[in-house]
């Protein structure tokens, strides 16, 4: 896969009224299933969003879930391991936020990033590399194997639509607070990132593939995310439990 040759922006013969029409049902539907796997309690997801920065992960979160019972999603956002993260292997404080059954749990950046970033800036050799692939894999086979389905979607936003979205957030007074120069010095690595980032579609695990969503438009972004965790949720076969 190269990502290079996919688009970011919606098909032209797409009418973008009509999708955010659709966007919009699609989210009461999230809401109606969410409901049913909280009270059937038998099966659990989990939503991966990564992507370079400002791809848009905080408002696929924010958009995308906002019809759902906060009791029955849950968020959790990487960064920087913790002093007591980092005297754990790579996967502890990933495996201590997976969902238990009957949860939507959101991972806002996710466990790859110990392969993205680490390969890009070269902290460890490939060899570590390799071998965190395959617990990566072993991870989501397990989580699988308890009726946790993974959903892991990738942002595929331009390099172009980047710049502009990091620069809105100097004149935006309601998006100052995310900005951080190092996001634009991490730009620089763009090559180098979109090649870690196609090494981890294609050493990823079959029983979890990855999606990769055109991010430069919002609306059709959440559109198709939002699309295919309905078709996943309806796919559980739900119903309500009787009286015990």
């Amino acid at each position: 896969m190269r990502l290079k040759d996919i688009s970011n922006v919606a098909p032209k013969s797409l009418d973008k009224h009509k999708t955010k029409k659709k966007l919009v049902e699609l989210k009461n539907r999230i809401e109606e299933l969410q409901n049913l796997l909280f009270a059937e309690g038998k099966h659990s997801l989990l939503v991966i969003l990564q992507g370079m920065d400002a791809s848009g992960k905080d408002g696929v979160t924010k958009n995308v879930f906002d019809q759902v019972n906060p009791m029955g999603c849950s968020v959790y956002s990487f960064k920087k391991p913790t002093e007591l993260e980092t005297k754990h292997d790579f996967l502890w404080r990933v495996h201590e936020n997976a969902p238990k059954k009957g949860m939507i749990q959101i991972f806002n950046r996710s466990h790859y990033e110990d392969v993205l970033i680490q390969k890009v800036h070269k902290w460890v050799d490939e060899e570590t590399i390799q071998k965190r692939y395959k617990h990566i894999n072993a991870f989501e086979e397990l989580v699988s194997d308890n009726d946790t389905t993974v959903l892991k979607f990738y942002l595929h936003i331009s390099k172009e639509e980047q710049l502009s979205r990091l620069k809105e957030r100097l004149s935006d007074p309601t998006k100052k607070w995310k900005y951080d120069e190092n996001d634009l010095k991490e730009s620089e690595l763009w090559k180098d990132y979109m090649k870690a980032y196609e090494d981890a579609f294609h050493y990823c695990s079959k029983s979890a593939p990855w999606y990769i969503i055109p991010s430069d438009q919002n609306w059709y972004k959440e559109y198709l995310i939002a699309e295919k965790i309905v078709q996943t949720l309806e796919g559980f076969k739900m119903k309500f439990p009787g009286l015990n």
